[in-house]
């Protein structure tokens, strides 16, 4: 972490992205660095006032783990602009001010996507200060051209390096955790091939329903909102070569080139699956049909729970499917890898019955691992038992955000999306995308509060 002062300005401080992950990702980041030193300055189009800014960023700080004292000295100095991101003279002097301070300067744009791209457009008729870093989150366009799109508008106001596309995935812990499991230890890596492993499963399945998130979710979808970004990418940290060095060259290289040769299985897009649940029971609370949810339109087709499966065409993994999964109101709320080993070639005659093949679960939330093995040592001797090795995984004192954050903070982009990896992502999925618009993969239903719909099970 950079002891340089930084001035990180948020625009659409008034929103709850801010309020409920960005400034408690920062409490956590200064918690673990107390010397950090952040100018932070938030602005908003409607004026939440300074002294409620003050108030919102002490609380959201102190939310995060960050100490008391050091919230309050922070909050004491934050300040709040009321801002429209679209009027260039308004940005000239939010800028200017911003570069008065003499610090390395990060523009976190958490708004929705079509403003931060207004905005950004906006920035392309201004000088912008030396070295200015752009923060923006996902979706990275809504397709393939439109990211190629916006890739370029952001490359003519700043060079690459200095983009920062955030995917919070990219800051958990378990996710980062694949590297030092492959790479760390003897055990898995020389069988981290198709020769080895059957099949990978890649899970992100949430108990938690719509939860009032309409106005985003409803014209996303789980396809775009966690499969198109987030298992896409850990898909390809999953499988990707091992890099020489951690660095931010070297890791993103390798995951554009495990993205480059990823394809849907087959070349099938109507081999993916949709469904959409309806009114059913969590947790002993009823669960309404999603499309009597407030703010969704039923005419739209969102998908709530979505399944595609893809094969990465290299040595490495040939022949191997990755099946990844993501949807809300679900009865297990699983999120993790699932990895499935191939059977042993041989077995000595004398044992009764067939070893089970191992199997590897890497759980994201909670963080925890655990390694099926065949033993005879319990019952039989001549009989195959399954026995679990199992471990919980510490938790990292720095939440995904922090993470990411501290990249951004200290200039270094390794835990962001470069630009190119971002347009492999819409390629590999946009044939779904139009296979669902078109109508060639029926709409399913399932009950809320089940593990999906009972044909697919």
């Amino acid at each position: 972490m950079s002891a340089e002062p930084v001035t990180l300005a948020i625009l659409g401080a008034s929103g709850d992205l801010t309020h409920r992950l960005l400034l408690p990702g920062l409490g956590t980041l200064l918690r673990a660095h107390p010397g950090l030193q952040v100018d932070l300055v938030g602005a908003a189009y409607d004026d939440l006032g300074e002294d409620a800014w003050r108030e919102r960023v002490g609380e959201a700080l102190v939310d995060g783990g960050c100490r008391s004292e050091q919230a309050r000295a922070l909050a004491s100095t934050t300040r709040f602009r009321q801002l429209d991101v679209t009027d260039a003279e308004a940005m000239r002097a939010f800028l200017a001010e911003l570069d008065g301070a003499g610090h390395a300067i990060v523009l976190y744009f958490a708004l929705p996507p079509a403003v931060t791209q207004r905005a950004i457009g906006v920035l392309q008729g201004l000088d912008v200060p030396p070295g200015l870093r752009l923060a923006i989150e996902k979706p990275f366009g809504t397709g393939l051209h439109s990211a190629q799109e916006l890739n370029d508008l952001l490359t003519s106001v700043v060079p690459e390096q200095q983009i920062f596309r955030v995917d919070h995935y990219l800051g958990k812990a378990t996710v980062l955790n694949l590297l030092g499991l492959r790479f760390g230890n003897r055990i898995f890596e020389p069988v981290w091939n198709a020769v080895n492993i059957e099949r990978v499963e890649i899970i992100a399945d949430e108990a938690l329903a719509l939860e009032g998130r309409a106005g985003y979710y409803d014209g996303a979808g789980a396809l775009k909102d966690m499969i198109q970004s987030h298992l896409l990418l850990v898909t390809a940290l999953f499988a990707l070569e091992e890099p020489a060095s951690m660095d931010e060259l070297e890791l993103r290289d390798l995951i554009v080139h495990a993205l480059r040769a990823m394809h849907l299985w087959e070349d099938d897009p109507t081999q993916s699956r949709r469904a959409r649940y309806t009114e059913g029971q969590i947790d002993g609370r009823t669960v309404p049909d999603y499309t009597s949810e407030e703010g969704v339109d039923p005419d739209r087709k969102t998908e709530t729970l979505a399944e595609v499966t893809v094969e990465i065409r290299n040595s490495r993994w040939a022949g191997v499917p990755f099946r990844l999964r993501s949807g809300k109101a679900l009865g297990s709320g699983f999120r993790g890898i699932v990895v499935k080993f191939r059977p042993v070639a041989h077995l000595p005659s004398g044992f009764r019955n067939e070893a089970a093949p191992n199997m590897m679960v890497i759980g994201i939330a909670p963080e925890t691992i655990a390694l099926g093995i065949a033993t005879n040592g319990e019952g039989s001797r001549w009989d195959f038992e399954q026995t679990t090795l199992s471990a919980n995984l510490s938790e990292s004192p720095v939440r995904p955000y922090g993470e990411i954050l501290d990249g951004i903070l200290s200039g270094d982009p390794l835990l962001s999306v470069r630009g190119d990896a971002t347009e492999e992502l819409w390629r590999i999925l946009d044939p779904v995308f139009e296979a669902w618009s078109d109508g060639r993969v029926p709409l399913d239903e399932y009950t809320a509060g089940s593990y999906g719909p009972t044909a697919w099970n």
